[in-house]
């Protein structure tokens, strides 16, 4: 489950509780969910029971509780809970390892997109400096991406404008994108030179490197006779979870990414996912006289599902995702 699914669950809950006759309010069009804070419990935590309050005029541990109610054993959601004034807090049930490889598979590059910021407009000032030009483009995507309206005030609007043509010339649209949007927006851009060179020092190289290590894995599979097909009775190895964990998480870095205004935390994200897959990538295929297997074949739709989420990942910062290096 998703943060956008679990802001629709919740608001779904609302029109029940509303038709019932448990609670007069207003609907509201949509239920912002967080991650759950240090402390808190479970995985997400919404504060709509105290936004409802006033107008229900209830308290606010009372409008939790009747939408407790209608949230117990909901797809997807594990365990519900109360705390302090009012706030509900979600523990999601696991998601198994072919649910989750279907959804990539299903979404493709639009995989982590949803409406969870639908009816929010976002207008942004025309950029008035290369940098800002690209870090704005990239936001309007993003926010588009989680279905707010967002653009640019009159003046133009230049989503994947590239930096400035000197900068371009010397390092390449890649990396001079790469430059401006890994580093947050109030931190200066990382160095330029570096990102030239393929090492794996260069966290830029990595990320497109893992990319197209996917393509090629499975290439060297169909060649094999592999072909990627997830089957949940099989284990896999250990960097298995840990890869699995990142794409599942791949919604919610794009969400939280568009809600903060942060696309850095997007090239954050594939830099992880990278570096798991560079550590896993060993495993996916039989090696010597080893028989091909379903867990081989687990592994190489693991592998594909991580290419979808790296070349989805880079489309939104505006770089490129190359089949080969």
């Amino acid at each position: 489950m998703t943060p956008a699914d679990l802001s629709l669950t919740v608001q779904h809950a609302v029109r029940r509780a509303v038709d019932d006759g448990a609670l007069r309010v207003d609907v509201p069009p949509r239920v912002k969910v967080e991650k759950a804070r240090p402390g808190g419990v479970g995985e997400y935590a919404s504060s709509v029971a105290l936004s409802l309050a006033r107008p229900a005029g209830r308290p606010a541990l009372d409008v939790a509780s009747v939408l407790k109610e209608r949230l117990d054993g909901a797809a997807g959601i594990l365990a519900v809970d109360i705390t302090g004034p009012g706030f509900l807090n979600f523990t999601l049930r696991p998601q198994d390892g072919a649910e989750l490889l279907r959804a990539v598979r299903t979404a493709g590059l639009a995989y982590g997109q949803g409406d969870a910021l639908a009816g929010e407009a976002v207008r942004f000032e025309p950029p008035a400096e290369d940098r800002a030009t690209v870090i704005v483009g990239c936001l309007t995507g993003l926010l588009r991406g989680q279905g707010a309206d967002a653009r640019v005030e009159a003046g133009g609007e230049r989503p994947y404008v590239h930096p400035g043509a000197d900068e371009t010339a010397l390092l390449g649209s890649d990396a001079a994108r790469w430059r401006l949007l890994r580093a947050a927006p109030h931190d200066r851009p990382l160095d330029g030179p570096p990102l030239l060179v393929r090492h794996e020092r260069n966290a830029l190289f990595r990320v497109q490197y893992a990319h197209s290590r996917t393509r090629r894995l499975l290439a060297n599979g169909a060649q094999l006779g592999v072909l990627p097909a997830y089957e949940t009775e099989v284990h896999g190895t250990e960097g298995e979870g840990p890869l699995l964990g990142l794409l599942r998480d791949h919604p919610a870095v794009l969400l939280a990414a568009a809600r903060h205004r942060a696309p850095d935390r997007v090239a954050r994200h594939l830099e992880a996912v990278a570096d798991a897959l560079l550590g896993f990538q060993h495993t996916v295929l039989p090696l010597g006289d080893e028989k091909p297997s379903a867990a081989h074949r687990s592994r190489l739709a693991l592998a594909e599902a991580t290419g979808t989420v790296l070349a989805g990942g880079l489309s939104v910062l505006g770089i490129s995702a190359p089949d080969r290096i």
